[in-house]
């Protein structure tokens, strides 16, 4: 059976896939490391020190995951080939058709295998704010805005991961105006990344009674959470910090007092706000944490010691510094101008099948 004999040579090239795969990622060191790991929380004394105990628990339960998943593959590679040998001597169509179905989920294991190899960033195990803005255009950029924060609500879903908005503000007429959200999860940074930039939008628009064509821009900020084990000195005299009253998509959920907080860090003019916890002192602490991550961001970038030196700067959310276009007109296509990797289904792509365009992103900046 030709369908058969195609698969196993899919699978065997999976097969070849994983062996690079167990290279990249050491499997033989994490399994050593694990052991050690595990010997040293058999200690007697090992809870007495709470903070170190916790640090290795959580690494024992990283290291887990990895050498389980990446066993798990391994073993149901193996039946799969095994099931397609035995398949191909005595059909059962029923089998087949399970046999095929199956080789595709073990390919998709294998990608995310793959990526989480890639993850080699200083803050790429750690959760996400993202952060999306219109550019101009009003009503149209707005609607692009709130056509983007669901497709990476779909995505968030559809990978294991949580999605907790942090401050959001309606559009005039439609869509949204700006919002905030943390992605948590193990290495929600390192996949969202390569998002950061401008995203660009080319469709008939449903707010021009003409049925034109219209080009709409959107930003994508993203940085890594930082966690309290970072420390990054702020001066109480650089920040101007304003209280309000929630507002937006919560509903029932926002509070209605004025326990929303906004952080302006006035040498770099850099603002966070959040208004998704239900007191003032929860909002300001989660504003803290985003403004941090924003200056530790900025400092990197600038390669500056002092978070006094920074300055920060502006650019247009327009033509020319796009990283991404998404074209439902005269032609669908979605295509990444950094790496070059399009598709022509753009519903699967709106619908948070993104998984691609982050590996082929990741892979690019591996190689530089």
């Amino acid at each position: 059976m030709l369908e058969l004999e195609e698969n196993l040579r899919f699978l065997k090239e999976l097969k070849f896939k994983l062996n690079d795969i167990k290279s990249s990622m050491k499997i033989e060191n994490l399994k050593s490391e694990l052991k050690d790991l595990e010997q040293q929380s058999l200690k007697e004394n090992f809870w007495e020190d709470q903070e170190n105990s916790s640090v290795i628990f959580s690494k024992i339960k990283t290291l887990q995951k990895k050498i389980n998943l990446f066993e798990a593959a391994s073993t149901e590679l193996e039946n799969l080939i095994e099931m397609n040998t035995l398949l191909e001597q005595e059909i059962d169509e029923d089998l087949v058709k399970e046999l095929l179905s199956n080789s595709k989920k073990i390919k998709l294991l294998l990608d995310n295998l793959e990526m989480q190899t890639l993850f080699s960033g200083k803050y790429d195990s750690n959760n996400a704010i993202i952060t999306l803005h219109p550019g101009a255009g009003g009503t149209e950029s707005q609607d692009w805005v709130q056509m983007l924060y669901r497709m990476y609500g779909k995505w968030t879903n559809s990978n294991g991961f949580t999605l907790k908005e942090l401050d959001y503000l309606d559009g005039e007429e439609a869509g949204i105006k700006s919002v905030t959200a943390l992605i948590s999860g193990e290495n929600a940074y390192g996949y969202l990344k390569g998002e950061m930039g401008v995203h660009r939008l080319v469709r008939i628009s449903p707010f021009d009674s003409g049925g034109r064509r219209h080009t709409s821009f959107a930003s994508v900020e993203v940085l890594p959470e930082i966690k309290d084990d970072v420390e990054v000195e702020i001066n109480s005299d650089d920040l101007r910090i304003d209280t309000y009253r929630a507002s937006g998509a919560g509903g029932q959920h926002i509070n209605k007092t004025d326990s929303a907080v906004r952080i302006t860090h006035i040498p770099t003019n850099i603002v966070v706000s959040c208004q998704s916890e239900r007191s003032q002192t929860l909002n300001k602490e989660t504003a803290m944490r985003m403004l941090k991550s924003k200056l530790l961001d900025l400092k990197e970038k600038e390669n500056k010691e002092t978070i006094s030196e920074l300055k920060g700067e502006q650019k247009d959310i327009a033509w020319g510094s796009q990283i991404r276009s998404y074209v439902f007109c005269p032609y669908t296509l979605v295509k990444d101008h950094r790496t070059n990797y399009e598709v022509g289904n753009i519903d699967a792509v709106m619908n948070g099948e993104l998984n691609e365009f982050m590996f082929e992103y990741l892979k690019l900046i591996i190689k530089d």
